[in-house]
């Protein structure tokens, strides 16, 4: 038996959420729901310019998902790197408070900073993404401690790192032990824009190295340049035995070999859509690892994102095992 059901890889990033009005996107010249990366003074403006009640909680996408799959009662564990300054040390503090063993110590030895993430809300409850990425860029395969990787039932690994080799680096080593070991591996593809970057990178990987992957409509269609949902769910199962695709409002497709199965959404207008696929992944990966069917894995994520785009913040505020229990999906 393993000591971790769910092992993640990512960017270890503080999340700083605040409300703010359409206007002030234009007069701050944020681009609206999306993700952008920032330097240094440009994360000081913004960070500046918050105004009103902030939440601030440790975040990146996968260490979202395996919060929440902690808080669903299974062992996991994360990789990444903050540094041993007040932001660092409240990160690896909260995430072994929520029960998620955070494997790497603070850094001392770098001058990068701990990763932020400035998250404006509009009244729509789309949210507009500025992040800073220090320190957590740096995550490399000496941050894949031995015994880890290889002591886990599934890794899971946030597409967001391919944008420096020695994130990739990490992600094979990582897939590689806990596949070595008999687990399985897959990842989220985080950002269309990502892909863009780095297609031939992810192409190579999900072909070769991972059992499953998950994305939303214009990632999966970013992969192999196309316009036609249907085509690039073909392709990508044609590469990986499992490929998930989350749909907003049109519900989630689910494939494994010749099996698909469609799982429908209840359509509500969310307050802050923050975390609302990192919580879809935390559900339907624990249905995977306690070996629930494709539809009950597909209807316990969209419960968890239900709930996430229900309230501030990227995780759940209520207890998800109650919420499955009251659906009947446990």
């Amino acid at each position: 038996m393993t000591k971790y059901q769910v092992v993640g890889i990512g960017n270890a990033v503080v999340d700083v959420i605040t409300q703010c009005s359409e206007a002030f996107l234009v007069d701050n010249k944020i681009d609206k729901g999306i993700m952008q990366l920032v330097e240094t003074d440009r994360s000081e403006a913004l960070f500046g310019a918050m105004t009103g009640d902030r939440v601030q909680t440790p975040g990146g996408s996968v260490a979202n998902t395996i919060s929440g799959i902690g808080s669903l009662g299974l062992p996991t564990a994360f990789i990444g790197r903050v540094r041993d300054d007040e932001l660092g040390l409240f990160y690896a503090k909260s995430m072994a408070d929520e029960g998620t063993e955070f494997v790497n110590a603070p850094v001392s030895d770098e001058d990068l900073p701990t990763s932020r993430c400035m998250i404006f809300v509009t009244p729509d409850g789309e949210r507009s993404l500025n992040t800073y990425l220090g320190i957590s860029t740096n995550v490399g395969p000496a941050d894949v401690p031995d015994g880890v990787a290889s002591d886990t039932k599934i890794m899971f690994l946030e597409g967001y790192l391919f944008d420096k080799d020695q994130g990739k680096q990490a992600f094979l080593e990582a897939s590689r032990q806990t596949r070595a070991a008999g687990g399985m591996a897959g990842i989220a593809i985080s950002d269309p824009f990502c892909v863009n970057r780095h297609r031939a990178d992810f192409l190579r990987m999900i072909g070769d190295e991972l059992d499953f992957v998950m994305g939303n409509e214009a990632e999966l269609k970013s992969l192999f340049e196309t316009d036609d949902l249907e085509d690039a769910l073909a392709k990508t199962a044609a590469m990986c035995p499992l490929v998930v695709c989350t749909r907003s409002g049109d519900g989630v497709t689910i494939i494994r070999g010749d099996e698909r199965v469609d799982v429908p959404v209840t359509k509500v207008v969310p307050v802050d859509a923050t975390g609302a696929g990192d919580q879809f992944a935390a559900g339907f990966i624990y249905g995977l690892a306690t070996g629930a069917t494709l539809e009950t894995c597909g209807k316990m994520g969209n419960a968890c994102a239900a709930e996430v785009i229900s309230h501030i913040g990227p995780r759940p505020v209520v207890s998800m095992m109650d919420t499955f229990k009251s659906k009947g999906l446990v």
